[in-house]
């Protein structure tokens, strides 16, 4: 299999994953905090571990600032549903997943908050367009760092400091660019980050954490059992407890820490470099095939490992999708990709686009397998 879908899952894992998931179910998956015993001690210390790893990488306040989540999704709902207040106004943008445009707009339908959805140019938002979208009820700005359909960077520090100064919350969504996209905390005001582990971290699926900075006070979303307190009748204040209720991911967390070191070892920039060098391949053979077109604006320095193609008439995506996995072993990604407001926006709404997303072990061998596939399919069709 020719894979081609990093940015929905990362894969293949690095191996020192593979063989961190491999050791912790063995001998150390037990339930953390909730025993004395020498496994319960070892997968606490797996938790802590990860959460240290986390605050170095990212460059947070603290490690017990890092709550340790189920994936992107359940990170977003923690941090919006945590922080809203009936009558808020919140921005947000076109270019959003559905982990941060569903949790809004029911929030809206129900009458609880006013939300602005600030429309992207190409794949970019103007950072003005945010401060002009500003009013003195707005308590939230949400946004992706990198858009998962058009895998376009977003100016997050500029727009940082506008929400900052405006004494708004600034959640932003790092699904597609933990990992390949430098995030300093300590230099980018923002007050909550949230990502999965799965993606460009190389860690198994069901991990990801939300940072919470110090101006921000979610309330618990999720209530239950915690490792460390017992008797209260309401969930521990104490962070990161405070918003961990229930049995976290021990084995995950394993596998995740391992990739964040992976990630480490190689070098952000590397590789996002990697997988924006073979997406150029893509977009140098869409350039020379009538019918085909990127969707977005192709700028290789403001770009992650994602790339859209709007398909030529006659075919869909899906379609060529079906095609590309039955008969070349190819995987990539067609459809909506939760994203429908930016495929309204582009003119692909309802059947989308076709994703192509390389990771760190995709190779120029793969993309021109790619291209010579989508040449074959597509001859005599346009």
């Amino acid at each position: 299999m020719i894979y081609l879908d990093n940015a929905a899952t990362s894969f293949p894992k690095p191996e020192p994953v593979y063989l961190a998931l491999d050791q912790c179910a063995r001998t150390s998956l037990a339930n953390p905090g909730r025993a004395g015993h020498k496994m319960a001690v070892a997968a606490e210390r797996t938790l802590d571990d990860t959460r240290h790893a986390l605050n170095q990488f990212f460059g947070g306040e603290a490690p017990e600032r890092w709550v340790l989540t189920f994936n992107c999704t359940d990170g977003l709902n923690l941090a919006i549903k945590g922080v809203i207040q009936s009558g808020d106004h919140v921005i947000t943008t076109d270019l959003e997943h559905n982990s941060i445009s569903r949790p809004l707009r029911a929030l809206e339908k129900a009458g609880v908050i006013t939300v602005t959805r600030v429309v992207s140019d190409a794949g970019y938002i103007d950072p003005e367009a945010i401060r002009g979208a500003l009013t003195p009820k707005t308590s939230l700005v949400a946004m992706t760092h990198a858009a998962n359909v058009l895998g376009t960077v977003q100016p997050i520090e500029e727009i940082a400091a506008i929400v900052r100064g405006a004494g708004a919350l600034y959640l932003v969504d790092a699904a597609q660019s933990a990992g390949v996209v430098p995030i300093d905390l300590k230099r980018t005001p923002i007050d909550l980050l949230a990502f999965p582990g799965h993606k460009s971290l190389y860690g198994p699926t069901g991990t990801g954490a939300l940072y919470v900075g110090p101006r921000a006070h979610p309330r618990p979303w999720r209530e239950g059992g915690t490792g460390g307190d017992s008797s209260s009748e309401t969930q521990p204040e104490a962070m990161p407890f405070f918003l961990e209720g229930g049995t976290p991911n021990v084995l995950g967390c394993a596998g995740l820490l391992a990739g964040i070191a992976w990630v480490r070892e190689r070098g952000q920039d590397a590789l996002r470099e990697h997988e924006v060098a073979l997406l150029q391949r893509v977009v140098d053979w869409t350039e020379a095939n009538a019918g085909w077109q990127v969707a977005g604006r192709w700028e290789p320095s403001k770009h992650v490992g994602a790339l859209s193609l709007i398909v030529p008439e006659g075919l869909s995506p899906q379609e060529l999708g079906a095609i590309l996995d039955s008969s070349f072993d190819i995987a990539v990604r067609p459809g909506l990709h939760c994203a429908p407001y930016i495929h309204r926006r582009i003119s692909s709404f309802p059947d989308g686009t076709l994703r192509v997303s390389p990771g760190a072990f995709s190779t120029e061998a793969d993309i021109d397998a790619l291209v010579s596939a989508l040449t074959e399919i597509t001859a005599g069709v346009i």
